[in-house]
């Protein structure tokens, strides 16, 4: 039995989830409470010694890294439903597609995200408090995240990463206005990637993700939202504890 740890069905933690329910795999889903810091905890630590989600336990093996993890699922786990296209050079595009949201598209999103959310999970702490939750994060560039975090990221910074975005949803809205999907006419880990990070990019970066100004975008996301199982992965898993 495949066991997932993950939080709720959101960014990275959203990739593998997709690609589990469209596959229609059986697993045993456990969600970890991002506001309890259970990702730093001991046990999980053991499961994940980097204390980071998502991870894949199939039969003892652990797999970290979402998008690896998405790989991982297609090679150790082939079913009906493929998830990479048939070309080998239009699966090298995926992989292109996959690669930049991971060190492009992904971060600039999150840094947002820690200051508008995360920096809330630590703001009602003592520094005792913050202290000794830090001690238990195990990557030391984490612990610099959670640091900035709680002080609040330089303007430059924020200011910065919000460029990146307007370059990112510029970047997936001009190759949509042409294609269905991201890579080989198909729906493909590319897709569900890119879409993990986009999805609520519409409420949440509104004026950047809209009808006017990234319509494809907007067409792919929808699209995307439609689909059977995707409906089922946000009606079965909870967002927030």
């Amino acid at each position: 039995m495949l066991k997932y740890y993950s939080f709720g069905p959101g960014a990275n933690s959203l990739k593998p989830m997709l690609a589990l329910y469209e596959k229609e795999l059986e697993f045993e889903h456990k969600l970890l409470n991002p506001a309890k810091f259970e990702h730093h905890a001991e046990w999980y630590k053991k499961v994940n010694p980097r204390g980071q989600v998502p991870a894949l336990d199939d039969n003892g093996r652990i797999v970290t890294e979402s998008t690896v993890i998405c790989e991982y699922l297609e090679d150790a786990h082939p079913t009906e439903v493929k998830l990479r296209p048939a070309d080998p050079f239009d699966v090298a595009q995926m992989r292109i597609w996959t690669k930049w949201v991971d060190e492009y598209f992904c971060w600039c999103v999150s840094t947002i995200g820690w200051h508008n959310h995360v920096s809330k999970m630590v703001k009602g702490l003592s520094d005792e408090e913050f202290e000794e939750m830090v001690t238990r994060v195990p990557i030391p560039e984490q612990q610099v995240k959670w640091r900035r975090a709680r002080e609040g990221f330089p303007q430059d910074l924020l200011d910065e990463e919000m460029r990146k975005i307007g370059v990112s949803v510029r970047k997936l809205d001009d190759h949509l206005a042409d294609n269905e999907w991201l890579a080989g006419g198909v729906y493909s880990l590319a897709d569900i990637c890119n879409f993990s990070i986009a999805n609520g990019m519409q409420f949440g970066f509104s004026d950047l993700v809209n009808k006017e100004d990234t319509p494809h975008l907007l067409r792919w996301i929808e699209q995307i939202s439609e689909r059977p199982n995707v409906q089922r992965v946000f009606a079965n898993v909870p967002r927030e504890f």
